[in-house]
C-alpha cells in the first residue's frame, strides 16, 4: 500500500532529490582543530578545518576555513582550496627537479624518484603529492613540525617548480 507522506516528500522545495554530478576534485582533511577566544561572557569554540584539494593531474590547492560546526569550516576550506589552486608540471609521474623551500619554521625538501619508488613523504607532504598526481618523489621535512606550515611550504615548493622546453 503507497504511503501517503511519500508524494508531499517529493514535492518539497526547488532541486530534492537530484544528485549532485561527482567533482573531478578528491578533498582531504588534513587538520580539524578546536580554536577559542575569550571573550566577556566566557569563551567561544569555533572550528579551523586545513583541506587540500586537487585532481590527481597536476593541479593541487589548500585551504583553511573557520566556522562554528565543522561542515561549514570544511566547506569553506574547499572553496578557498578550490579558488588557489597550484599547477605542479609532471614529468613521468615525478617532478622534474630538486627543489628546497621555506615557509616560516618549516623546510621541505623535495626530490623527483625514480618509476617504482612510491611516495617517500610524511604527513602533510604524502597528502598533497597524491592529489596533485605525483607517483614517485623522495622529501624531508626539517624544522617545524606544524602541519599548516607544512602544507603551504610543499605548495609553495610545487608552485617553483619549473619545466625546461624539451621536458613538456
Amino acid at each position: 500500500m503507497p504511503n501517503p507522506n511519500d508524494s508531499r516528500r517529493q514535492q518539497r522545495g526547488p532541486g530534492r532529490g537530484k544528485q549532485r554530478e561527482p567533482s573531478e576534485y578528491e578533498e582531504e582533511v588534513l587538520q580539524i582543530d578546536r580554536v577559542t577566544r575569550v571573550v566577556k561572557g566566557g569563551r567561544r569554540l569555533r572550528f579551523r578545518a586545513t583541506v587540500v584539494v586537487g585532481n590527481k593531474k597536476g593541479k593541487v590547492g589548500i585551504g583553511i576555513g573557520k566556522s562554528n560546526e565543522v561542515v561549514g569550516a570544511i566547506q569553506k576550506a574547499i572553496r578557498k582550496a578550490k579558488r588557489d589552486m597550484v599547477l605542479v608540471p609532471l614529468i613521468n609521474d615525478t617532478i622534474p627537479h630538486e627543489i628546497k623551500t621555506k615557509f616560516k619554521s618549516a623546510r621541505i625538501i623535495l626530490m623527483p624518484a625514480s618509476p617504482g619508488t612510491g611516495i617517500i613523504a610524511g604527513g602533510a607532504v604524502r597528502k598533497i603529492a597524491e592529489l596533485s598526481g605525483i607517483k614517485n618523489l623522495l622529501s624531508k621535512m626539517v624544522g617545524g613540525n606544524n602541519r599548516i606550515t607544512n602544507a603551504k611550504a610543499t605548495i609553495r615548493a610545487l608552485s617553483r617548480l619549473q619545466t625546461t622546453k624539451q621536458d613538456s
